[in-house]
Protein backbone atom coordinates (compact mmCIF):
# COMPACT_ATOMS: atom_id res chain seq x y z
CA UNK A 1 0.00 0.00 0.00
CA UNK A 2 1.28 3.45 -0.90
CA UNK A 3 1.20 6.06 1.87
CA UNK A 4 0.82 9.68 0.85
CA UNK A 5 0.96 13.13 2.40
CA UNK A 6 -1.59 15.90 1.86
CA UNK A 7 -0.58 19.44 0.97
CA UNK A 8 -3.68 21.08 2.39
CA UNK A 9 -4.00 24.51 0.84
CA UNK A 10 -6.66 25.51 3.37
CA UNK A 11 -4.19 25.52 6.26
CA UNK A 12 -0.86 26.81 4.91
CA UNK A 13 0.52 29.45 2.56
CA UNK A 14 2.28 28.67 -0.74
CA UNK A 15 5.88 28.87 0.48
CA UNK A 16 5.08 26.71 3.47
CA UNK A 17 3.35 24.12 1.29
CA UNK A 18 6.42 23.78 -0.94
CA UNK A 19 8.63 23.36 2.12
CA UNK A 20 6.25 20.72 3.51
CA UNK A 21 6.36 18.89 0.19
CA UNK A 22 10.15 18.68 0.29
CA UNK A 23 10.20 17.48 3.90
CA UNK A 24 7.48 14.89 3.21
CA UNK A 25 9.54 13.43 0.37
CA UNK A 26 12.60 13.32 2.64
CA UNK A 27 10.51 11.65 5.36
CA UNK A 28 9.72 8.79 2.98
CA UNK A 29 6.15 9.33 1.79
CA UNK A 30 5.34 7.64 -1.53
CA UNK A 31 3.14 10.36 -3.01
CA UNK A 32 1.71 13.80 -2.29
CA UNK A 33 -1.75 15.15 -3.01
CA UNK A 34 -2.90 18.77 -2.97
CA UNK A 35 -6.35 20.21 -2.33
CA UNK A 36 -7.65 22.81 -4.78
CA UNK A 37 -9.66 25.43 -2.89
CA UNK A 38 -10.69 29.03 -3.28
CA UNK A 39 -11.78 29.23 0.38
CA UNK A 40 -10.89 27.35 3.55
CA UNK A 41 -13.61 25.24 5.15
CA UNK A 42 -13.37 27.30 8.34
CA UNK A 43 -11.94 30.74 9.07
CA UNK A 44 -9.59 29.16 11.62
CA UNK A 45 -7.73 27.36 8.82
CA UNK A 46 -6.93 30.69 7.27
CA UNK A 47 -5.46 29.96 3.80
CA UNK A 48 -6.32 29.19 0.19
CA UNK A 49 -3.40 29.75 -2.26
CA UNK A 50 -3.69 28.62 -5.87
CA UNK A 51 -3.04 24.89 -5.99
CA UNK A 52 -1.70 24.80 -9.55
CA UNK A 53 0.92 27.48 -8.92
CA UNK A 54 2.03 25.56 -5.83
CA UNK A 55 2.14 22.31 -7.83
CA UNK A 56 4.50 23.86 -10.37
CA UNK A 57 6.89 24.80 -7.58
CA UNK A 58 6.52 21.41 -5.87
CA UNK A 59 7.25 19.61 -9.14
CA UNK A 60 10.59 21.40 -9.33
CA UNK A 61 11.43 21.12 -5.63
CA UNK A 62 10.85 17.35 -5.37
CA UNK A 63 12.39 14.46 -7.28
CA UNK A 64 10.70 11.17 -6.43
CA UNK A 65 7.17 11.44 -5.01
CA UNK A 66 4.13 11.11 -7.23
CA UNK A 67 1.93 14.21 -7.29
CA UNK A 68 -1.82 14.56 -7.56
CA UNK A 69 -4.70 17.00 -7.27
CA UNK A 70 -7.17 15.85 -4.59
CA UNK A 71 -9.31 17.11 -6.22
CA UNK A 72 -9.86 19.70 -8.93
CA UNK A 73 -13.32 20.58 -10.21
CA UNK A 74 -13.06 21.05 -14.00
CA UNK A 75 -16.50 22.57 -14.58
CA UNK A 76 -16.96 26.06 -13.11
CA UNK A 77 -13.89 27.91 -11.77
CA UNK A 78 -11.88 26.22 -14.50
CA UNK A 79 -13.01 25.29 -17.99
CA UNK A 80 -11.98 21.69 -18.81
CA UNK A 81 -9.65 22.90 -21.57
CA UNK A 82 -7.74 24.93 -18.98
CA UNK A 83 -7.53 21.97 -16.59
CA UNK A 84 -6.15 19.79 -19.38
CA UNK A 85 -3.47 22.39 -20.15
CA UNK A 86 -2.55 22.74 -16.45
CA UNK A 87 -2.33 18.97 -16.01
CA UNK A 88 -0.16 18.44 -19.08
CA UNK A 89 2.18 21.21 -17.93
CA UNK A 90 2.58 19.77 -14.42
CA UNK A 91 3.21 16.33 -15.93
CA UNK A 92 6.05 17.85 -17.97
CA UNK A 93 7.47 19.75 -15.00
CA UNK A 94 7.37 16.66 -12.78
CA UNK A 95 8.85 14.21 -15.30
CA UNK A 96 5.64 12.18 -15.52
CA UNK A 97 4.90 11.96 -11.78
CA UNK A 98 1.46 13.61 -11.92
CA UNK A 99 -2.08 12.23 -11.67
CA UNK A 100 -5.05 14.50 -12.35
CA UNK A 101 -7.63 13.98 -9.61
CA UNK A 102 -11.06 15.33 -10.53
CA UNK A 103 -14.40 15.74 -8.77
CA UNK A 104 -17.79 17.39 -9.13
CA UNK A 105 -16.76 20.18 -6.76
CA UNK A 106 -18.13 22.03 -3.75
CA UNK A 107 -20.26 25.14 -3.57
CA UNK A 108 -17.63 26.53 -1.16
CA UNK A 109 -15.17 27.00 -4.04
CA UNK A 110 -17.16 27.12 -7.25
CA UNK A 111 -19.80 29.74 -6.45
CA UNK A 112 -17.17 32.50 -6.62
CA UNK A 113 -17.50 32.78 -10.41
CA UNK A 114 -21.15 33.83 -10.05
CA UNK A 115 -22.81 30.98 -11.94
CA UNK A 116 -24.83 29.63 -9.02
CA UNK A 117 -24.60 26.05 -7.79
CA UNK A 118 -26.40 23.38 -9.81
CA UNK A 119 -27.99 20.22 -8.37
CA UNK A 120 -25.90 17.07 -8.14
CA UNK A 121 -27.28 15.41 -11.29
CA UNK A 122 -26.31 18.47 -13.34
CA UNK A 123 -22.88 18.56 -11.71
CA UNK A 124 -22.38 14.94 -12.74
CA UNK A 125 -23.43 15.74 -16.31
CA UNK A 126 -20.93 18.60 -16.37
CA UNK A 127 -18.15 16.41 -15.00
CA UNK A 128 -18.89 13.75 -17.61
CA UNK A 129 -18.54 16.28 -20.43
CA UNK A 130 -15.39 17.69 -18.87
CA UNK A 131 -13.83 14.22 -18.70
CA UNK A 132 -14.52 13.68 -22.39
CA UNK A 133 -12.99 17.03 -23.35
CA UNK A 134 -9.88 16.47 -21.23
CA UNK A 135 -9.39 12.95 -22.58
CA UNK A 136 -9.66 14.12 -26.18
CA UNK A 137 -7.14 16.89 -25.55
CA UNK A 138 -4.73 14.38 -24.00
CA UNK A 139 -5.03 12.38 -27.23
CA UNK A 140 -3.42 15.26 -29.14
CA UNK A 141 -4.64 17.24 -32.12
CA UNK A 142 -7.42 19.79 -32.36
CA UNK A 143 -10.63 19.31 -30.41
CA UNK A 144 -14.06 20.70 -31.16
CA UNK A 145 -16.91 19.88 -28.81
CA UNK A 146 -20.54 20.89 -28.44
CA UNK A 147 -22.30 19.54 -25.38
CA UNK A 148 -25.14 20.48 -23.09
CA UNK A 149 -22.82 22.40 -20.76
CA UNK A 150 -19.58 23.11 -22.64
CA UNK A 151 -18.37 24.21 -26.04
CA UNK A 152 -14.82 23.84 -27.28
CA UNK A 153 -13.59 25.60 -30.40
CA UNK A 154 -10.44 24.25 -32.04
CA UNK A 155 -8.47 23.63 -28.82
CA UNK A 156 -5.11 21.88 -28.82
CA UNK A 157 -2.45 21.16 -26.21
CA UNK A 158 0.84 22.28 -27.73
CA UNK A 159 2.98 20.80 -24.97
CA UNK A 160 2.03 17.19 -24.32
CA UNK A 161 4.05 14.95 -21.98
CA UNK A 162 5.60 11.70 -23.17
CA UNK A 163 3.33 9.81 -20.75
CA UNK A 164 -0.38 10.49 -20.80
CA UNK A 165 -1.64 12.05 -17.55
CA UNK A 166 -3.59 9.43 -15.54
CA UNK A 167 -7.01 10.62 -14.40
CA UNK A 168 -8.61 9.81 -11.06
CA UNK A 169 -12.25 10.61 -10.29
CA UNK A 170 -13.88 11.13 -6.89
CA UNK A 171 -16.95 8.96 -6.36
CA UNK A 172 -19.39 8.57 -3.50
CA UNK A 173 -21.90 5.93 -4.58
CA UNK A 174 -23.12 3.54 -7.28
CA UNK A 175 -24.37 6.33 -9.57
CA UNK A 176 -21.03 8.12 -9.74
CA UNK A 177 -19.14 4.82 -10.14
CA UNK A 178 -21.34 3.85 -13.08
CA UNK A 179 -20.92 7.27 -14.67
CA UNK A 180 -17.19 7.81 -14.26
CA UNK A 181 -15.40 4.47 -13.90
CA UNK A 182 -15.19 3.86 -17.67
CA UNK A 183 -13.36 7.20 -18.13
CA UNK A 184 -10.90 6.99 -15.23
CA UNK A 185 -7.59 5.38 -14.34
CA UNK A 186 -8.11 5.62 -10.58
CA UNK A 187 -10.88 5.93 -8.00
CA UNK A 188 -10.84 8.59 -5.28
CA UNK A 189 -12.92 8.36 -2.09
CA UNK A 190 -12.63 9.52 1.51
CA UNK A 191 -14.26 6.63 3.38
CA UNK A 192 -13.10 2.98 3.58
CA UNK A 193 -16.15 1.62 1.76
CA UNK A 194 -15.55 -1.96 0.57
CA UNK A 195 -18.77 -2.06 -1.44
CA UNK A 196 -17.72 1.05 -3.35
CA UNK A 197 -14.32 -0.52 -4.11
CA UNK A 198 -15.94 -3.73 -5.37
CA UNK A 199 -18.28 -1.76 -7.62
CA UNK A 200 -15.34 0.18 -9.01
CA UNK A 201 -13.28 -2.96 -9.67
CA UNK A 202 -16.21 -4.41 -11.58
CA UNK A 203 -16.82 -1.28 -13.62
CA UNK A 204 -13.13 -0.45 -14.21
CA UNK A 205 -11.07 -3.67 -13.98
CA UNK A 206 -8.01 -2.02 -15.55
CA UNK A 207 -7.91 0.94 -13.13
CA UNK A 208 -4.97 0.16 -10.87
CA UNK A 209 -5.31 2.69 -8.01
CA UNK A 210 -8.00 3.33 -5.41
CA UNK A 211 -6.91 6.38 -3.42
CA UNK A 212 -8.26 7.39 -0.03
CA UNK A 213 -7.54 10.15 2.44
CA UNK A 214 -7.31 10.10 6.23
CA UNK A 215 -7.10 13.15 8.54
CA UNK A 216 -4.98 12.76 11.66
CA UNK A 217 -3.93 15.20 14.36
CA UNK A 218 -0.54 14.27 15.75
CA UNK A 219 0.59 16.05 18.88
CA UNK A 220 2.55 14.87 21.93
CA UNK A 221 -0.30 16.36 23.98
CA UNK A 222 -3.49 14.41 23.23
CA UNK A 223 -5.78 17.14 24.58
CA UNK A 224 -4.07 19.78 22.41
CA UNK A 225 -4.52 17.49 19.41
CA UNK A 226 -8.23 17.06 20.12
CA UNK A 227 -8.70 20.82 20.54
CA UNK A 228 -6.91 21.58 17.27
CA UNK A 229 -8.81 18.90 15.35
CA UNK A 230 -12.07 20.36 16.65
CA UNK A 231 -11.06 23.93 15.83
CA UNK A 232 -9.98 23.24 12.25
CA UNK A 233 -11.61 19.97 11.13
CA UNK A 234 -15.04 19.76 12.76
CA UNK A 235 -16.54 20.30 9.27
CA UNK A 236 -15.24 16.88 8.19
CA UNK A 237 -18.01 14.89 9.85
CA UNK A 238 -20.77 16.54 7.83
CA UNK A 239 -20.41 14.04 5.00
CA UNK A 240 -19.90 14.66 1.31
CA UNK A 241 -23.55 15.45 0.52
CA UNK A 242 -23.61 18.25 3.10
CA UNK A 243 -20.06 19.51 2.55
CA UNK A 244 -20.57 19.96 -1.18
CA UNK A 245 -23.59 22.21 -0.68
CA UNK A 246 -22.61 24.79 1.96
CA UNK A 247 -21.48 28.11 0.44
CA UNK A 248 -18.75 29.44 2.74
CA UNK A 249 -16.75 29.22 5.99
CA UNK A 250 -19.49 30.94 7.98
CA UNK A 251 -21.98 28.30 6.86
CA UNK A 252 -19.64 25.53 7.99
CA UNK A 253 -19.14 27.32 11.30
CA UNK A 254 -22.89 27.50 11.84
CA UNK A 255 -23.47 23.90 10.78
CA UNK A 256 -20.84 22.61 13.22
CA UNK A 257 -21.44 24.90 16.22
CA UNK A 258 -22.64 22.03 18.41
CA UNK A 259 -19.91 19.55 17.46
CA UNK A 260 -17.74 18.72 20.48
CA UNK A 261 -14.00 17.92 20.54
CA UNK A 262 -14.74 14.36 21.62
CA UNK A 263 -17.09 13.98 18.64
CA UNK A 264 -14.26 14.87 16.27
CA UNK A 265 -11.79 12.60 18.07
CA UNK A 266 -14.10 9.63 17.50
CA UNK A 267 -13.44 9.78 13.75
CA UNK A 268 -9.95 11.36 13.61
CA UNK A 269 -6.91 9.81 15.35
CA UNK A 270 -5.62 12.44 17.80
CA UNK A 271 -2.50 12.41 19.92
CA UNK A 272 1.02 10.92 19.98
CA UNK A 273 0.29 7.23 19.37
CA UNK A 274 1.08 5.27 16.20
CA UNK A 275 -1.47 2.52 16.77
CA UNK A 276 -4.73 4.48 16.13
CA UNK A 277 -3.37 5.76 12.82
CA UNK A 278 -2.23 2.28 11.75
CA UNK A 279 -5.65 0.87 12.63
CA UNK A 280 -7.42 3.61 10.66
CA UNK A 281 -5.21 3.02 7.59
CA UNK A 282 -5.81 -0.72 7.88
CA UNK A 283 -9.54 -0.13 7.38
CA UNK A 284 -8.79 1.39 3.98
CA UNK A 285 -6.53 -1.50 3.03
CA UNK A 286 -9.14 -4.05 4.10
CA UNK A 287 -11.77 -2.23 2.03
CA UNK A 288 -9.61 -2.52 -1.09
CA UNK A 289 -7.76 0.79 -1.29
CA UNK A 290 -4.25 0.78 -2.77
CA UNK A 291 -3.25 4.27 -1.54
CA UNK A 292 -4.03 6.49 1.45
CA UNK A 293 -2.94 10.13 1.80
CA UNK A 294 -2.64 11.34 5.39
CA UNK A 295 -3.67 14.88 6.40
CA UNK A 296 -1.90 16.36 9.42
CA UNK A 297 -4.30 18.90 10.90
CA UNK A 298 -2.76 22.30 11.64
CA UNK A 299 -0.61 24.23 9.20
CA UNK A 300 1.92 25.13 11.88
CA UNK A 301 2.26 21.55 13.07
CA UNK A 302 3.68 19.85 9.99
CA UNK A 303 7.37 19.69 10.93
CA UNK A 304 6.82 17.63 14.08
CA UNK A 305 4.39 15.35 12.24
CA UNK A 306 6.84 14.74 9.39
CA UNK A 307 9.59 13.87 11.89
CA UNK A 308 7.15 11.50 13.64
CA UNK A 309 6.19 9.98 10.30
CA UNK A 310 9.82 9.41 9.34
CA UNK A 311 10.87 7.89 12.65
CA UNK A 312 7.78 6.05 13.86
CA UNK A 313 4.66 6.12 11.71
CA UNK A 314 5.88 5.11 8.25
CA UNK A 315 8.00 2.21 9.56
CA UNK A 316 4.99 0.98 11.54
CA UNK A 317 2.64 1.23 8.56
CA UNK A 318 5.06 -0.63 6.31
CA UNK A 319 5.69 -3.40 8.80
Amino acid sequence: MMIGYTLMTEQAGPRELVAHAVRAEQAGFDFEVISDHYSPWLVEQGHAPNAWAVLGAVAQATERVRLMTYVTCPTMRYHPTVVAQQAATVQLLSDNRFTLGLGAGENLNEHVVGRGWPPVNVRHEMLGEALEIISRLFNGGYVDFVGRHFRVDSAKLWDLPSERVPVGVAVSGPQSVELFAPSADAMIAVEPDAELCRAWRTAAPDADRIIGQLPVCFDRDEHAAMARAHEQFRWFGGGWKVNSELPGPSAFAGATQFVRPEDVAESIPCGPEVKPIVEAVAKFQEAGFTDVALVQIGGKHQREFLDFARDELLPALRS
